[in-house]
């Protein structure tokens, strides 16, 4: 077994304190990591904290995962000792289901996704995240990590930025098109880069007039703040597709009627309550209300690699295992720009 030091929630009301645990031996086809940083991810926390009611315990929170190859399973075909590699939510699925065989293994109709931490493996096994200095999982689910890209700032793409490119490429973001991003946040400011990377014309919606430069740096052409009077009557109708990255309870409503005719908003933020749609908001333009989880391991690896080609990272700050607690609170209070990011180097 590898001996493995982290960081655990041992219950729903518990801080996050040193914890010491066990990896498996890497099999045939497994690799084994050592993890040098792990991006701190919203869901990280509603989950130690129950608030989607699914937590298992012990748990060693992480999926945005960044390291290098320590050891390879005699099987191993795609990574060497000393590789740069990522690993995001995923670490398994039932692999033989109509969504896994076209890489959609989030979507796994057996429900046999194995999550990278908070999931129980094929043999009945807690999962353990990045929040560890280990991490042993198939060479299916490892990810390659471009060169040229800052490892630590690279982290964060394992999920908030397969959250954004996926559901911007699949509603064919690009030039002609018009996008608005709600709320810049660890997945808002992912989306802006990448709707501005594909060449959409992209807005920014927002309460924060302090926001406004670091949009337009990220790549918004626009910033709509929402707090002003009358805001949305002046761009009702005008959107192609919105990209709604907000976890916490808002007004969808009025997002909705921002949509052309045919047009899409598709909520990748995961409110802890039910949002309230309005059928008229729907039907009056055959608008459509949709959601988007993560990407395949397919589509991860080809996010990564349009990052490489463009330089394209997480703006983060650094932060260590003896802060997390409080960077945590600070993730709740949205005060952070725009990405934490654990160093484990210093474990």
């Amino acid at each position: 077994m590898i001996a493995t030091n982290g960081y655990a929630a041992q219950s729903a009301t518990t801080p996050m304190a040193p914890f010491s645990y066990e990896h498996r031996e890497p099999g045939e086809t497994d690799v084994l990591i050592d993890v040098q940083f792990c991006g701190i991810c919203h869901s990280d926390i509603h989950q130690a904290r129950n608030e989607w009611g699914n937590s298992l315990y012990p748990m060693v929170p992480g999926h945005e995962v960044i390291g290098t190859v320590a050891k390879v399973g005699s099987k191993v075909t795609k990574f060497k000792v000393g590789d740069l590699v990522g690993v995001g939510c995923m670490v398994d699925s039932c692999r033989e289901c109509l969504s896994c065989r076209e890489g959609l293994e989030q979507y796994c109709e057996r429900g046999q996704t194995v999550f990278t931490y908070n999931s129980r493996d094929k043999q009945g096994n807690l999962t353990f995240g990045g929040y560890g200095s280990h991490l042993v999982a198939d060479e299916a689910f490892v990810l390659s990590v471009p060169a040229n890209l800052d490892p630590a700032a690279a982290a964060p793409l394992l999920c908030a930025g397969i959250t954004t490119y996926s559901p911007l490429k699949h509603w064919n973001v690009g030039p002609g098109k018009k996008v608005g991003i709600v709320g810049l946040g660890g997945l808002g400011h992912m989306g802006l880069k990448f709707s501005h990377a594909f060449g959409a014309t992209t807005a920014l919606f927002t309460t924060s007039a302090s926001k406004v430069e670091d949009a337009k740096r990220l790549g918004a052409d626009e910033v709509i703040l929402t707090k002003e009077e009358g805001w949305a009557a002046k761009h009702a109708g005008t959107f192609d597709f919105i990209l709604d990255c907000v976890s916490a309870e808002h007004d969808i409503n009025t997002y909705l009627s921002l949509l052309k005719r045919d047009g899409t908003l598709c909520l990748v933020g995961v409110p802890e309550k039910p949002l309230a749609t309005a059928a008229f908001a729907l039907v009056g333009a055959r608008k459509s209300f949709a959601g988007s989880m993560i990407g395949g391991i397919q589509e991860t690896q080809e996010m990564l690699d349009f990052c490489g080609k463009h330089n394209i990272v997480s703006d983060i700050e650094m932060t260590t295992f003896p802060q997390v607690n409080e960077a945590w609170e600070r993730v709740l209070k949205s005060d952070v720009k725009y990405r934490f990011v654990l160093d484990l180097k210093t474990l």
